[in-house]
């Protein structure tokens, strides 16, 4: 393993005998890039920021759930350093092959057991999905309050709780799945346009023109499908980007910055350090360390 990526053990987390833990924290810019020996199941249930994953950086709102498999390398942050009146919540669940074991018995379809058995070894991909309908939400609290002050029946009700959240995320990853095999919507195009022409100046009066809807209707499907304004989405749609290039690529930070949409550098160091938390230089020294 890279040693810039820290390893969590199972036995610093797992130390009861459900091999179960599950906590609601806020997130910070202390906790090391790190991966683990154990499923993590992770719902941000306040707040904004990124998912460092993998190679990826995602950014995260409220109602996405993020499920990381064994030996992925991943860290939160969030999306400004000012977290005492901007914090990042998470709930997180965590379980290693043992519970898995246990849960077979009371998950009875094999595509799902094989789904488990594939996080615990690294055979699949992370899991990226939005919460529908607050179920999911509704999990995590029950588990947390239920891990957090056990009563009579609590090891059976813990088991109850995980395995409705194995089998609640894999049927909404399942639609998921399904729904993006199909046509894309109407506003997926509108995000693929962003995605395509991210270099250039653009305003929600172009995106009015692309689509035919009005401001006001634009505004209304940003903030339903991305939980973020038109503006702040262009924003971290651009710093994202620029990530990327910083990580993969040798090109000055200013010309990163005007291939991204951005025609003053101190414009987009100022961005740029708010999201992230880090200068351009200091996040590709990091990435590359």
């Amino acid at each position: 393993m890279n040693p810039s990526i820290q390893l969590f053990k199972s036995e610093s987390f797992l130390q009861n005998n459900l091999k179960l833990f599950v906590n609601r924290c806020s997130e910070n810019f202390d906790l090391p890039f790190h991966a683990h020996d154990f499923v993590e199941y992770s719902y941000v249930a306040e707040g904004k920021g990124f998912h460092h994953i993998g190679k990826d950086i995602v950014p995260v709102h409220k109602g996405m759930l993020f499920v990381i498999p064994v030996g992925v390398p991943h860290v939160f942050r969030p999306a400004t350093s000012n977290t005492s009146e901007h914090p990042l919540i998470l709930y997180n669940c965590l379980f290693n092959s043992e519970l898995i074991l246990i849960l077979s018995i009371i998950i009875q379809e094999p595509e799902i057991g094989d789904h488990l058995t594939h996080l615990v070894q690294n055979q699949i991909p992370y899991v990226s999905i939005t919460d529908a309908g607050q179920c999911i939400e509704e999990l995590m609290v029950k588990l947390y309050r239920e891990s957090s002050v056990p009563g009579i029946g609590s090891s059976t009700m813990l088991y109850t709780l995980v395995s409705q959240l194995v089998v609640t995320t894999y049927r909404q990853l399942h639609q998921k799945i399904h729904d993006e095999q199909g046509p894309p919507t109407d506003f997926e195009h509108i995000l693929h346009y962003l995605d395509q022409h991210i270099s250039e100046r653009i305003r929600l009066n172009d995106l009015v023109r692309f689509s035919g809807w009005s401001e006001k209707h634009l505004g209304r499907m940003f903030l339903r499908h991305t939980g973020q304004t038109f503006g702040s989405y262009l924003q971290h749609l651009r710093i994202q980007k620029s990530c990327e290039l910083l990580k993969h690529s040798q090109q000055k930070v200013s010309l990163i910055a005007e291939y991204v949409g951005y025609r003053d550098v101190d414009s987009f160091h100022a961005v740029f350090k708010r999201i992230t938390g880090e200068t351009p230089r200091i996040y590709r020294k990091k990435s590359r360390a």
